[in-house]
């Protein structure tokens, strides 16, 4: 388990997005909740937005579950397939999974790029998970097809393909990193309608990504909400001076 800590040992190489704070951890954690309140505690000071580089967020669930009629059904239906497929354990998926998941990390490139744009413009982002490039698994916010479970040319060539997509993304870092740690047993007691091997297995992962040798602030997820939100703050006002991100201006 990690303790509160700050990796500061960056490789000079890959570019920085000054301006754009990422907090990522497993499910359970709050980032939803954090980076809600970041975003709320920031404004009055920063010109500040808050975007999803995530696949498909619990906002967007909620939203098929409000569906008529088959709305519920259709949320659990695709969660199911959702998970068997992201499974590095599972199987190749199939070719029109894999076309499916290529056309998910396209789309992913494309928000990236405008969350770049947008922190490049001075504005201060805060990004709700970022991608990488160390372990495949869209669970992990890696390639989803994964090479070293690719069958056949064409989904070989896919996953290669794909794998080249999540390296370019990993060559622009975020200024900070904020990753929340948590135990298997305090994320499921959180999260109770995800598998608790699901849990366990996320949060051994996560702890192992550098993001190509970001800067990372580690916070433990099990501390009151009030001393992780307070830390993330002081860490994210030191950035914002540091790249002159926009002030708010009052009339």
């Amino acid at each position: 388990m990690q303790t509160d800590r700050l990796n500061t040992k960056n490789d000079p190489s890959p570019r920085y997005i000054a301006g754009l704070i990422a907090v990522v951890g497993c499910d359970g954690t709050g980032k939803s909740t954090l980076t809600a309140d970041l975003l709320k505690n920031l404004r009055p000071h920063w010109v500040t937005e808050r975007r999803y580089l995530g696949l498909l967020s619990g906002e967007d669930g909620a939203k098929i579950r409000r569906l008529p009629f088959i709305g519920v059904w259709l949320e659990r239906r695709l969660a199911a397939k959702s998970e068997k497929t992201q499974s590095m354990s599972s199987k190749s998926p199939a070719l029109w999974a894999a076309l499916i998941m290529y056309g998910f990390s396209l789309f992913r490139m494309a928000n990236l790029r405008k969350v770049q744009r947008l922190a490049q413009s001075g504005v201060l982002v805060i990004s709700d998970r970022y991608p990488q490039a160390e372990i495949s698994g869209f669970y992990y916010d890696g390639p989803g097809i994964g090479l070293e479970r690719a069958t056949g040319w064409l989904k070989t060539r896919l996953a290669a393909s794909e794998q080249r997509l999540y390296q370019e993304m990993a060559l622009y870092r975020p200024a900070l990193i904020i990753r929340l740690d948590i135990d298997a047993d305090t994320a499921f007691s959180r999260k109770p309608d995800h598998s608790y091997e699901e849990l366990r297995d996320k949060i051994a992962v996560m702890v192992k990504l550098n993001y190509n040798g970001a800067r990372i602030l580690d916070l433990d997820a099990r501390a009151p909400y009030h001393e992780v939100l307070e830390k993330a703050l002081d860490a994210i006002s030191s950035v914002a001076v540091a790249s002159q991100c926009r002030h708010v201006t009052t009339l």
